[in-house]
């Protein structure tokens, strides 16, 4: 029995029921906490828009986010034929989820300022002349990705291949050792290129008319991402700490 008082009012008493008692899990008793049953049926209605895991690079056609796998428990090789600009993204964006990146390049002054942006004070993305980059101890804890910006014509690396190192090697047009350098990557970047270069990569990916024709005029941020069975266009458009350190999007510099 409880009392209450109104307007200076003796005392009322207040009848008071038990307290209420709590559910576990389910909180107070009453109307508005009911519990959340599912069917088996009502299962299958159900999903998640997320792709697989790795590096979000942009999106689809379908503006969906489209996503690079890019550490695996294998070597893997990925060949960009583009940008500085789109390589750098990459390079920023796996840093961001925890990767090491070590460039390997004959223009160290176009990777400094986006080295010194990406780690905030750490060295998460270092860069290295041609021909000096060692052993980079990659595991599944720490992956790394290999970026190789030596041009047109790129040699072969002397780094091995490892397990949970990915080599990224940016070509900004076909030199004359294309066919090999394409035919040995396991993922082929491309963003606008001659209609001469279309035909090339055309053979080797196995494009249709449609690609042929619409690759010499793809904006500076859209990439044709193709493995032997699959291809999917996307569109990279930065953040705004990102257009900080790199600008707009751009395909030649």
């Amino acid at each position: 029995m409880a009392y209450q008082t109104y307007g200076g009012q003796a005392p009322q008493p207040v009848e008071t029921g038990p307290a209420p008692r709590i559910r576990p899990g389910f909180g107070l008793r009453g109307p508005h906490r009911e519990k959340h049953v599912l069917t088996v049926e009502d299962l299958g209605a159900l999903s998640f828009p997320v792709g697989d895991d790795g590096v979000l690079i942009g999106t689809d056609q379908h503006q969906q986010p489209a996503v690079i796998g890019l550490f695996r428990p294998t070597a893997y090789e990925v060949v960009l034929v583009g940008g500085l600009w789109t390589a750098q993204i990459l390079a920023l964006r796996a840093a961001a989820i925890g990767a090491r990146v070590a460039v390997e390049t004959g223009r160290p002054q176009a990777w400094a300022p986006m080295a010194q942006a990406a780690g905030g004070g750490q060295p998460c993305v270092t860069v290295h002349q041609v021909g000096r980059l060692g052993a980079q101890g990659a595991s599944v804890a720490s992956p790394v990705l290999v970026v190789r910006d030596l041009g047109a014509r790129p040699s072969r690396s002397r780094l091995s291949a490892a397990p949970w190192q990915t080599t990224l090697t940016l070509m900004p047009y076909l030199g004359p050792n294309a066919t090999r350098v394409l035919n040995a990557a396991d993922l082929v970047g491309v963003q606008r290129i001659s209609p001469q270069e279309a035909e090339v990569i055309g053979r080797i990916l196995s494009l249709g008319p449609e690609d042929l024709s619409y690759l010499p005029t793809v904006p500076d941020n859209v990439t044709l991402w193709a493995t032997r069975m699959r291809r999917q266009y996307v569109m990279t458009n930065p953040g705004d700490a990102e257009s900080q350190v790199l600008g707009a999007p751009r395909r030649m510099d």
